[in-house]
């Protein structure tokens, strides 16, 4: 067979199998983080959310995520906020002259657009963020009884557990284009989305 013969030869190349092995592994670091529950929440009393997330646009959501969003987990918000804030400086760079201007400069400016998508990404984890705090009480039916914490205290924690894991990762999916096999936001799509198939 070819393509086992391909396989045995892609592993034999030094390089090539050590970026394969990062991307693995930081593939692994996130999944293993889609299944950590927000500290505070009952695990046990997540029945209505994921029924609650099963189909419609929450279903959607909970698929990009790889089952985070139904299990009030650390990464529930996904790379989502960093996707938006990518196409929100896309819009924005064809309006804003700054923003031209740093498109042209090549990769000086490319770095600053990065940077201004990250300050943008925060920004909009810091409005979702609490908007999935107060649904899992309201929309999805969690009962009260599952949060464990003081009401504002949770809050607080969770959001900042919430923004740190999206910001987390955000730098794994720069790290596997980095050092990995590259395209690493897409590939933490793709396996969130594979890991919802079954």
């Amino acid at each position: 067979m070819k393509f086992i013969e391909t396989i045995k030869n892609v592993w034999k190349i030094d390089e090539l199998r050590n970026r394969i092995l990062v991307t693995l592994s930081l593939l692994l670091v996130y999944r293993f983080g889609a299944q950590v529950v927000l500290p505070g929440i009952d695990a046990a009393q997540l029945e209505n959310l994921q029924d609650g997330t099963a189909d419609g646009i929450f279903g959607l959501l909970n698929a990009f995520t790889g089952g985070a969003f139904a299990n009030a987990s650390v990464f529930a918000l996904g790379i989502m906020p960093y996707i938006s804030a990518s196409i929100v400086v896309q819009l924005m760079g064809i309006a804003i002259p700054y923003l031209q201007k740093l498109q042209k400069e090549g990769a000086s400016g490319q770095k600053k657009i990065t940077q201004i998508t990250r300050w943008l990404t925060i920004a909009i984890c810091l409005v979702q963020a609490p908007g999935y705090l107060a649904s899992l009480t309201t929309a999805f039916g969690i009962p009260e009884s599952a949060i464990l914490l003081d009401s504002t205290v949770f809050y607080i924690s969770s959001v900042i557990i919430l923004v740190t894991g999206t910001i987390f990762a955000m730098w794994l999916g720069e790290k596997i284009t980095d050092k990995g096999i590259g395209n690493g936001i897409s590939l933490l799509i793709m396996v969130g989305i594979i890991a919802t198939l079954p």
